[in-house]
């Protein structure tokens, strides 16, 4: 969200993306930034295709010289979070910050898919995107096979509408892929991929 030109790497500009900020924060000015975090969130809050902000604040108890608050911005394309990034207010807010924190690291900037290949406690760089795509097929392909032999025709018998019963399917698949499937096949492809 905030100092510099742009995220690292390439973003796309027609799907979701994420970008992790770092900030250090002067000793003793911990009031003023957490201020500042209201209005910058006020301010990105207006743009299109804001999705959101997280922000994640050092533990109690942690050294002044290793104290971080971490963000985490979402925009729904790159070209939202692009406009975003190159905007006179945002400009003119983050010059509000001056004498109070900076940004501490590179900005890591994800696309969706990396979430379901990271390692836990490490940061890495995403794996190869046609390696996500091809651990992805073998994550949803099983899936489809066994809803189709086993609840496909079920599911036309529901006295449901029929834009209801097609979302059940990306439902199910959505909620299984994220917390099951695709933890387990990162895990298992763990270095094929990385």
């Amino acid at each position: 969200m905030i100092e510099g030109s742009a995220p690292a790497g390439p973003v796309p500009d027609d799907e979701p993306v994420s970008v992790l900020f770092t900030w250090r924060v002067v000793p003793g000015r911990e009031a003023d930034f957490e201020r500042w975090l209201e209005e910058i969130n006020q301010v990105s809050s207006r743009f299109p295709g804001h999705q959101g902000v997280t922000w994640l604040r050092p533990p109690a108890g942690t050294p002044e010289d290793q104290r971080r608050y971490h963000c985490v911005l979402r925009f729904d394309n790159g070209r939202h979070l692009s406009r975003w990034l190159t905007s006179p207010e945002r400009e003119v807010t983050v010059r509000h910050l001056a004498g109070i924190a900076e940004e501490a690291e590179q900005r890591e900037t994800t696309t969706g898919m990396e979430t379901w290949f990271s390692l836990p406690g490490r940061p890495v760089l995403p794996p190869a995107r046609w390696k996500m795509a091809l651990v992805s097929f073998l994550g949803v392909y099983p899936l489809i096979l066994i809803f189709n032999l086993l609840g496909a025709e079920h599911l036309a018998e529901l006295p449901l509408p029929y834009l209801l019963r097609a979302a059940i399917i990306p439902l199910l698949l959505s909620i299984l892929l994220t917390y099951l499937v695709m933890p387990f096949l990162s895990r298992l492809l763990r270095r094929y991929l990385y």
